[in-house]
């Protein structure tokens, strides 16, 4: 997918949706039946994307509120 930017502006639900699936690809594995984000706190994949994906919010600020989040837990 060559999306040339994240921001929501710039781009569809569905290319927000495909955004997501490829970010979290990165371990290597599915996300089907995973949980590994909700153990190292992140919460529900489903969840915690769902603003970004419906357009509500950007994914620098819910990785700053997850950043945040961590901060306070040490």
């Amino acid at each position: 997918m060559a999306v040339k930017s994240l921001l929501i502006k710039d781009t569809t639900r569905e290319e927000r949706i495909k955004i997501v699936q490829q970010g979290l690809n990165q371990c290597g594995g599915s996300c089907d039946f995973c949980n590994g984000c909700d153990n190292l706190g992140g919460g529900s994949v489903d969840s915690f994307f769902e603003p970004y994906i419906n357009g509500e919010k950007e994914l620098r600020q819910l990785n700053e509120e997850y950043a945040e989040k961590v901060r306070l837990v040490r």
